[in-house]
């Protein structure tokens, strides 16, 4: 099987703060790393970060010493900088797209979640819902509660047959989805859950950087 990797790391960080939250510090290593290197013992034939123009020098000497990362410039969207990426794949059978920000994805996570796509073609981690959830209009009343137990939290990696994926994205070039398994869905395709972990927080403010903190403290 060739397994290709897409580390998303195109945003500006804007609700982080001065500093780029990828560049932050996890027991010493920066966050961006952390969520590379979590693909490491699965021998990508490559992983492909997708980097913002001012992080790309940053991204490049971090990952000097680690063969098979390449750096593509990202794009105006998420969904254009993934589609670049996609394009400068090598043609796996697999890809597996995850968020730079997420650097405490399990390893365990991700291995059921590479089963699940070779197995279905589409399947993304993710958690179930804790709190109650409420539809409401666009005036703020409630429309509708509903039933948790068929509410799920997405989270990354969302890994899928390369072909179907590739093929998505150039079927829905500029547009404008939140995520890539909803571009999927969108055009007819089933998308399947693998259950994930809470820990899998994704760092967007200067707490979520405390909380993983204090995270991986637990984990040693």
């Amino acid at each position: 099987m060739n397994f290709s990797v897409i580390v998303t790391a195109g945003g500006s960080s804007s609700r982080y703060g001065k500093t780029n939250k990828l560049l932050e510090k996890l027991d010493g290593k920066e966050v961006i790393m952390h969520s590379i290197e979590a693909f490491l013992p699965f021998n990508p034939q490559e992983i492909i970060v997708s980097s913002s123009e001012s992080l790309e020098p940053v991204i490049r000497n971090l990952t000097k010493n680690i063969e098979c990362v390449k750096i593509v410039r990202g794009g105006s969207s998420r969904q254009e900088s993934i589609f670049n990426a996609l394009s400068a794949c090598c043609s796996p059978d697999i890809v597996a797209i995850h968020d730079a920000a997420r650097p405490l994805i399990k390893k365990d996570d991700i291995e059921k979640c590479i089963k699940k796509a070779q197995e279905t073609k589409a399947a993304i981690v993710a958690v179930r819902a804790v709190d109650t959830i409420k539809r409401v209009d666009a005036n703020g009343k409630i429309i509708e509660t509903p039933d948790r137990k068929f509410l799920w939290a997405v989270q990354t990696p969302q890994i899928f047959d390369y072909n179907l994926i590739f093929d998505v994205h150039k079927k829905l070039k500029g547009q404008s989805f939140s995520d890539d398994a909803g571009m999927a869905e969108f055009l007819g395709y089933d998308v399947y859950v693998v259950e994930g972990s809470y820990s899998n927080i994704k760092i967007t403010t200067k707490k979520d950087l405390f909380l993983a903190q204090e995270l991986l403290k637990e984990c040693r």
